[in-house]
């Protein structure tokens, strides 16, 4: 009885010499960054949304929600450094794999 199984997958190359690490911790700091200030904007906005319509005007809602997006921003940020060899999903691609058995 012989079996044989193949397998072929699509080779993704990553050139080791071209990534550098400065880059790769600028990439960090600049999703770091655009992320913080999107939660930020986002917490303001419902901030005054809230102060606006609930609490006639007073400014603690905007204070809160611009707080609470400066620390989501914070926290998704210590994340992504803590975290280094996570890979994001716009590097990925599917492999198709084919199977091919012989007896």
């Amino acid at each position: 009885r012989s079996t044989t199984l193949t397998t072929t997958l699509p080779i993704i190359i990553i050139m080791a010499a071209e990534i550098r690490s400065e880059d790769e911790l600028g990439k960090k700091w600049d999703r770091c960054l655009a992320d913080t200030i999107v939660k930020i904007g986002g917490g303001l906005a419902v901030g005054v949304v809230f102060s606006v319509f609930l609490f006639k005007r007073r400014p603690w809602p905007v204070a809160f929600g611009t707080g609470v997006g400066l620390g989501m921003g914070y926290s998704n940020c210590q994340h992504d450094f803590r975290d280094p060899n996570l890979l994001h999903g716009t590097f990925i691609k599917k492999a198709e794999k084919t199977e091919k058995a012989e007896k």
